[in-house]
């Protein structure tokens, strides 16, 4: 049998780990959770930005679907009117306007009562045709992709 030996001619033998191997665990480690958390802290970004974009999706569809309700004060221009979040209208009695100030409310509840949050209705023609743009701060996702926190939803459809 032939026998292994190491520095000296003493055998060879590995008692434990050493603290650099240790260290360098534990800095690879401490890397990958880092990446995680980052990770993660993206990903609820992201996820806030997406639910914005669903909300002012659905308050589109929303008042495009008041409008249809009222299909001759929109056909003649009654809806078209830009509200903001911050300052709604009162209603003056017409079902437009009471309309129009449920949904500037809707607006300011899901997407936050700022200045920046603003809906605007164009319909033109008595064929119904119809655009409906909202516009809203999207600065609570840290998207790098874009220059600007101003987000903007825009549909369009044939009441």
């Amino acid at each position: 049998m032939i026998r292994r030996t190491g520095f000296r001619g003493a055998p060879a033998s590995q008692s434990g780990v050493g603290l650099i191997e240790v260290m360098v665990a534990v800095l690879v480690l401490s890397i990958g959770f880092l990446g995680t958390a980052a990770l993660q802290s993206r990903s609820l970004s992201m996820n806030n930005s997406a639910m914005a974009r669903s909300v002012a999706t659905m308050e589109s569809y929303s008042i495009l679907d008041a409008m249809r309700a009222d299909l001759v004060a929109a056909q003649t221009g009654a809806y078209n009117f830009t509200v903001k979040a911050s300052a709604c209208p009162t209603a003056t009695g017409t079902l437009a306007d009471a309309q129009l100030t449920q949904w500037c409310n809707q607006l300011a509840t899901g997407l936050g009562a700022s200045a920046s949050t603003t809906g605007k209705i164009n319909c033109t023609g008595t064929q119904g045709a119809c655009t409906v743009i909202v516009t809203y701060d999207d600065s609570k996702s840290e998207s790098t992709a874009t220059d600007t926190s101003a987000q903007t939803v825009t549909t369009q459809a044939m009441l």
